[in-house]
């Protein structure tokens, strides 16, 4: 039966030129995506890398301590130097009284080092007002609710509409069957929604800390899978699909009598190689390139 739509590879290149714009960009913009929050929720507990202490202290909080001192001695740890760290923290533990906030020499420590992103103009606490400070002297709760229902309706909407667009694309290929681009299509959203109700539960208790880590590999994996599959179809198709290991994939998957997971498998493996190379390269440019750069950069800027 003759396919109701154009193909991806038979499109005219100026309408191929703008889907690869598209998917180039969310594509770019998914990777800084992904460093924010090695360099956010990544640094919760101190270290470099997502762990489920991560997920933990940034959504449930650790309680063992106040959310000053735990983002002193985790995300905000290259900020300010062991010392000045230490008085702050022994400013808090003794009460964080604002007579002592000056006396103590806590407030210049603030000023020089925390003021120049936590201010009025910013969306962050503002530590110009005492009293916004002293909030953050409380036993670390984790995120509040009011935040989770701000970021959850940011993401909820724009999420919902890079994936539309990208699906809308991925419709167009002909190697993928009708039902398997339905179940590519819907995994995203289906997964967001998961992803965004796990933070709520995380808030709730620890335990769904991987749900978190699960649902956000869920829409990594569709992301992928999608983005690959038009990317390779439209500019890729013959030596890919034709001359390749494609060729394969497409054999499987119109052979009858061949499972699920042997239509799969091929595909399964080609991208479980891409993404461990490709993780292990984003790991190596992070770990070794971007983190000292940035680790000087603040140093450079405690210094002056």
């Amino acid at each position: 039966m003759a396919t109701k739509f154009t193909p991806l590879k038979d499109h005219d290149t100026p309408i191929k030129v703008l889907f690869t714009g598209y998917l180039c960009t969310v594509g770019i913009g998914y990777f800084f995506a992904l460093l924010q929050i090695l360099f956010t929720h990544g640094m919760a507990d101190g270290q470099f890398g997502l762990s489920i202490d991560d997920i933990v202290y940034s959504y449930y909080g650790n309680r063992s301590g106040t959310v000053l001192e735990n983002q002193l001695n985790g995300a905000m740890k290259a900020n300010a130097s062991a010392e000045e760290r230490f008085d702050i923290i022994e400013w808090v533990r003794k009460g964080a009284d604002e007579d002592d906030y000056e006396k103590d020499g806590i407030k210049k420590i603030i000023e020089e080092r925390c003021v120049m992103c936590h201010n009025e103009s910013a969306s962050i606490p503002n530590f110009q007002d005492f009293a916004k400070l002293k909030a953050l002297t409380s036993e670390d709760e984790g995120a509040t609710f009011s935040s989770l229902t701000r970021v959850s309706h940011i993401h909820l909407f724009g999420i919902s509409f890079i994936f539309m667009f990208v699906g809308l694309i991925f419709s167009f290929a002909e190697t993928t069957t009708t039902e398997y681009k339905c179940i590519a299509i819907g995994m995203p959203y289906a997964f967001l929604i998961a992803d965004i109700l796990s933070w709520w539960l995380t808030k709730i208790h620890p335990m769904f800390a991987w749900l978190v880590i699960f649902a956000g590999m869920g829409m990594g994996v569709s992301f992928i899978f999608m983005w690959a599959t038009s990317i390779l179809e439209m500019w890729l198709y013959k030596p890919v699909f034709e001359t390749g290991l494609g060729t394969k994939y497409l054999a499987l998957r119109d052979n009858p009598n061949a499972s699920l997971f042997k239509q799969l498998k091929p595909l399964l493996i080609t991208g479980i190689e891409l993404a461990k190379k490709g993780f292990a390269c984003a790991y190596d440019v992070c770990l070794h390139q971007l983190w000292p750069k940035l680790k000087a950069l603040l140093d450079k800027n405690k210094k002056s």
